[in-house]
């Protein structure tokens, strides 16, 4: 059963395109900002996500972790990619 929003108030995961744009998941999905802070839009999913992050051999699909689900949406803009140095020491 999908998470009610009103128990889920705190921002959690963000991530940054490779054109600026700030994703954070919240209260009613995924926030989208522009790189001046202007909310662009939301991304509904149908549960609460907790966290997001950019996946995919060319960075341009979002996963989105969830409750109960893993989602993706394939963005058209890629994200910013992890550099190789910081993947090798984690």
């Amino acid at each position: 059963m999908p998470s009610e929003d009103t128990t889920n108030r705190v921002p959690d995961g963000m991530k940054v395109d490779q054109a600026g744009r700030v994703y954070g998941t919240g209260p009613g999905g995924c926030w989208v900002f522009e790189p001046s802070g202007a909310l662009m839009g939301i991304i509904r999913l149908p549960e609460y996500p907790a966290n997001c992050a950019w996946g995919g051999p060319d960075h341009q699909t979002m996963f989105f972790t969830a409750n109960t689900s893993i989602y993706r949406w394939r963005m058209k803009t890629p994200g910013t990619p992890i550099p190789r140095a910081a993947r090798a020491s984690g």
